[in-house]
């Protein structure tokens, strides 16, 4: 039988870094954590692990054994937490996924309603690339998936789009390139600095149809997967970037930029992914129709 103490020390090790950082966590000495994942590996017949200089890499066998251990340990905190809080509490679990393409204050205001349920609910959020949380959902480890765009079919993975509504964008920046660039706006955007969401982004291909169609030639600073570091950089005046407009008051106060346009023709559209054609689970239910009432305005965006 898998020596469970062994997969959990293995497990500190890929969080941590290193078999001693794992040590100082753990409060043990780097020779019984190495010597603990020696008798996994051999109980297990293959190596986790490949040393590169000074730095453990994991093998193909470790990414697989990593992944499982991540399930086994999040399934035994839910279990002690559950038992924490009473088996007879009435407390239900909400599994969330978030594309990390959404904005967090906008995953936070679409997730808001389920915690305003009458029954309580516990919320489990992770965010992470959109293939890996489809891949979670595919085995039921989520009970939703809030992304930017549909679940592809070509994946294989039974699932069912929920459109939560749609906003347009706008292009945001610091006073200085506000005031230039707005007077003319948007064929004073053409040769403008600007900051873009990286190409895996769902706003990137009807972005680049609207700068086409106004024969519009962005000089592009930078792409950008993390959309926080994008309006950094735009907080610190390295160019324009576009971001939904049912967020302009909280990203002109948080970044210093103003507005300076929008894209009317350029929606974003968001979507609650789940495993049920029809919703039942009470947190899913309450965050799709209080998207669908108060937070999206069909057409357009809160702003």
């Amino acid at each position: 039988m898998l020596n469970y103490k062994q997969l959990y020390y293995f497990w500190n090790i890929t969080k941590a870094g290193s078999i001693t950082r794992a040590a100082e966590r753990l409060h043990l000495t780097p020779q019984t954590i190495s010597g603990q994942l020696a008798e996994l590996e051999r109980s297990l017949g293959t190596d986790l692990f490949r040393r590169i200089g000074r730095r453990l890499e994991l093998t193909s066998a470790g990414k697989l054994a990593l992944s499982h251990a991540d399930e086994i340990f999040q399934i035994g905190n839910e279990l002690e937490q559950s038992l924490r809080h009473g088996a007879g509490s009435g407390e239900q679990s909400f599994r969330v996924g978030v594309a990390d393409a959404v904005p967090k204050s906008l995953a936070y205001q679409l997730l808001a309603p389920a915690l305003a349920l009458a029954e309580p609910v516990r919320l489990i959020c992770y965010e992470d690339k959109l293939e890996r949380l489809f891949a979670e959902l595919a085995i039921h480890q989520l009970d939703l998936v809030i992304a930017d765009r549909p679940l592809p079919s070509e994946l294989g993975v039974k699932g069912y789009n929920h459109t939560l509504g749609r906003c347009t964008i706008a292009f945001y920046g610091v006073p200085e390139l506000a005031e230039r660039y707005r007077p003319t706006f948007p064929r004073s955007l053409d040769g403008a600095p600007f900051l873009l969401p990286g190409d895996k982004a769902a706003v990137q291909a009807p972005l680049t149809r609207w700068f086409n169609e106004h024969q519009i030639r962005p000089h592009i600073i930078g792409k950008f997967d993390d959309g926080a570091l994008m309006k950094a950089f735009g907080k610190a005046g390295a160019g324009i970037f576009p971001a939904p407009a049912i967020l302009s008051d909280e990203i002109r106060g948080q970044y210093g930029v103003e507005v300076i346009g929008y894209a009317h023709e350029v929606m974003v559209r968001y979507y609650a992914i789940s495993i049920e054609r029809r919703l039942t689970h009470p947190a899913v239910v309450a965050v799709t129709e209080a998207a669908k009432q108060s937070l999206f305005i069909e057409g357009d965006s809160i702003r």
